[in-house]
């Protein structure tokens, strides 16, 4: 997958396909909860 000039890999398999569908599930909800905590 290539971003701009820089190529992303995922990691090794189907673990690292996870792990980084994970990680950026956790980050949108954790953007979601300092945003709503923001406009307040």
């Amino acid at each position: 997958m290539r971003i701009g000039d820089v190529e992303v890999r995922p990691l090794g398999g189907g673990v690292g396909c996870l792990l980084m569908i994970l990680c950026s599930v956790l980050a949108s909800v954790v953007a979601t909860v300092v945003l709503n905590l923001l406009l307040r």
